[in-house]
């Protein structure tokens, strides 16, 4: 291998991480495979095993992990300047198309098309939840120990309503010290790929006053926004508060993001209703870029309802741009001041255990996310009822929509037993909608 192809220009990595961002369908399991594809495959910029160390990194902070495993690579490659463009390289081209479909979406949802779309959307995008349990699950439930991780965040979600951060704190510690593999395993034999890169890379070692120097400049850039939001008036400070406070709690990747997501801007702010979630993770679905990308839909309907002094169309967008500016400017953050750190632990799998209890919960909470949404997929009404001593969601059976559950029931057929791609099952589920709303109902 040719130094060159280890030590690319910063001029050929922009155009490598603008690709990726272009490419970035499929959500984080397909984020992570691309990269792997053109970063250590084709282009062999990095080593397999450096790859994985940067990736459970990510995996055990808060917020999205392609994203940051973006960041860390681009970190490791040219230094800040790396890290900010390949980071944000991999959220702009989906943060420009989801702020015109959340536009669209806000001003014509009343729209007979623009309604049918989003009918067949939203029961479609419950089969994309349902895989995605199923794939974690089988990732993450490798033994019986992670079996009731799992069973106790879904029962403390779903039944005791426990915050979701505690949850996950809690599985975090239990695995930090009963599921973790042992200490340290002796490092292997580095590639060429990432002998360049250790080659003179003084940024990559522990330096306390400048990891401190870089926190305090992103806690300023991060925290500006959010302290001026609330002279905007309307939901801007909300929106700044929540989505800050989300991006340091929400572990476990971007389905257990939503689950918290969810239950709070639906059932806390009001902000939009369950099936108005499912339409903008239907959108997120479709679009490059994070998943997370949904909190930008959020955002956009929150500022535009309730806009302050501003004008709606004004108050949609720049509640938006907020939204993800708080959902992703922590990341930079640890990556930034943390990666050196981690760094120094190639090699070290005394906190694989946490986030193999943070994996566990994550399954747990993706089947509360599941059932919430299919309740309110299936059915019109569903009310919370005291039982057992437990509040849960019970539906009103005569809010029964046979059309929605056939949608449901076709789209997790085509997904999980005919292994039919996401795009194409949500692309025809929408087809599905526009034909029952303009022509069949």
């Amino acid at each position: 291998m040719s130094v060159q192809s280890s030590h690319p220009s910063f001029a050929e990595a922009v155009r490598v991480w603008l690709k990726i961002g272009l490419l970035s369908f499929g959500g984080p399991a397909g984020q992570i495979a691309t990269m792997h594809r053109i970063l250590v495959d084709e282009k062999k910029w990095i080593g397999e095993a450096r790859f994985l160390h940067a990736l459970n990194y990510c995996m055990l902070l808060p917020g999205p992990e392609a994203q940051q495993l973006a960041t860390y690579i681009g970190w490791l490659l040219h230094r800040t300047a790396g890290g900010v463009v390949a980071g944000t390289l991999f959220v702009l081209p989906g943060f420009l198309v989801m702020m015109g479909l959340a536009g669209l979406y806000a001003g014509l949802h009343e729209v007979p098309f623009v309604d049918g779309l989003f009918y067949g959307l939203k029961p479609a995008v419950l089969a994309v939840v349902l895989e995605a349990l199923l794939r974690i699950g089988k990732r993450g439930l490798k033994g019986r120990p992670q079996a009731v991780v799992a069973g106790l965040a879904f029962a403390a979600i779903f039944l005791l309503g426990l915050p979701f951060p505690l949850i996950i704190v809690c599985a975090g510690l239990y695995g930090y010290w009963e599921l973790r593999p042992g200490a340290t395993v002796a490092k292997t034999d580095a590639g060429a790929a990432d002998r360049a890169l250790d080659e003179g890379a003084e940024h990559t070692r522990p330096n306390f006053p400048r990891s401190l120097r870089v926190a305090l400049i992103c806690l300023a850039l991060w925290l500006t926004p959010v302290m001026a939001a609330p002279f905007l008036g309307g939901a801007h400070g909300a929106v700044g508060v929540f989505f800050s406070k989300m991006a340091v709690v929400t572990f476990g990747g971007a389905y257990a993001v939503l689950a918290y997501v969810a239950q709070q801007a639906v059932e806390h702010y009001g902000w939009l209703d369950a099936g108005e979630m499912l339409n903008g993770l239907g959108l997120a679905e479709t679009t490059p870029g994070p998943l997370i990308l949904v909190n930008q839909f959020v955002g956009f309907l929150a500022g535009f309802r309730d806009p302050g002094g501003l004008s709606p169309w004004a108050g949609g967008l720049l509640a938006a741009t907020l939204a993800v500016w708080t959902t992703f400017l922590p990341s930079f953050l640890w990556i930034f001041a943390g990666a050196p750190y981690v760094e120094a632990l190639r090699g070290n799998r005394a906190l694989s255990g946490a986030l193999a209890g943070i994996t566990a919960a994550v399954v747990g909470v993706i089947l509360n996310l599941a059932v919430w949404f299919a309740l309110h997929v299936v059915f019109a009404r569903v009310d919370e009822v005291a039982l057992a001593g437990f509040t849960i969601p019970v539906p009103d059976p005569a809010s029964l929509d046979p059309m929605a559950a056939a949608l449901a029931v076709a789209a997790a057929l085509a997904m999980l037993r005919f292994h039919l791609g996401m795009i194409p099952t949500l692309a025809a589920a929408a087809l599905a909608g526009v034909l029952w709303r303009m022509v069949l109902s």
